[in-house]
């Protein structure tokens, strides 16, 4: 019995998509008929989605690369806010997204507040690890790659336990962002900001007070 399975991929380099769409047909299973549709930025690409809803016939996967470019109306800054709102409107549809990105709060981030059924670091990424996750996620998700889940265990057997502002602070400061700009960064008073700073050398058991060591031991940890 033939399993037609329907694909928007989405990302803003044609190559790319050509590649990802060559190994997904070549390596698919006999009993399977991939439609893919191709969106290059997040107008097209909630213009397929709700089209696809229109006519009843709803995607089956989703592909969404983080870095795009916003959308027209400003509405959405990123693949990360499109795949919120795929998760909105077709809520059956697996999401499998694709980055550049590997640093922890990131990854950390999108698992929060997206939770995909499949996550690839680009850097990572062969044919066959595509051709794999494509049929894990279809069939026995979630699928990660090797980046994404060192990030989760050390996350997971490090014993210090960090809530998201925190994490945003060591991912700023890992930017290179000022102390003194910390603040409007975060919504909450510079005195606020120094507070958690101190909290943090105290739990990653920073003794000189530099950031540099702060970030490092935060590195180590899986935290940044």
């Amino acid at each position: 019995m033939t399993e037609h399975i329907k694909i928007l991929m989405i990302d803003d380099h044609p190559m790319i998509i050509e590649g990802y769409q060559n190994t997904l047909q070549f390596t698919k299973s006999d009993n399977q008929e991939l439609k893919i549709d191709i969106a290059n930025n997040c107008d097209e690409a909630v213009a397929f989605m709700n089209k696809s809803i229109e006519i009843d016939l709803p995607y089956d996967v989703l592909f969404v690369d983080i870095s795009l470019p916003p959308s027209t109306d400003g509405s959405m800054s990123s693949g990360e806010d499109l795949a919120e709102y795929a998760r909105e409107v077709l809520p059956k549809a697996k999401v499998i997204i694709l980055t550049m990105f590997n640093e922890s709060f990131r990854i950390h981030n999108i698992i929060r507040n997206i939770d995909p059924e499949g996550f690839l670091i680009k850097s990572d990424l062969t044919s066959s690890e595509l051709a794999s996750a494509f049929q894990a996620v279809l069939y026995n998700p979630p699928f990660y790659s090797g980046t994404v889940n060192s990030h989760i265990r050390k996350t997971i057997t490090s014993d210090i336990v960090i809530d998201e502002k925190n994490r945003k602070i060591l991912h700023l400061l890992s930017q290179g962002v000022k102390t003194k700009n910390l603040a409007s960064h975060l919504d909450i008073s510079l005195s606020a900001v120094e507070k958690r700073k101190k909290q943090l050398k105290e739990l990653f058991g920073v003794e000189d007070g530099q950031d540099e060591t702060l970030l490092d031991a935060a590195r180590k940890k899986g935290f940044v």
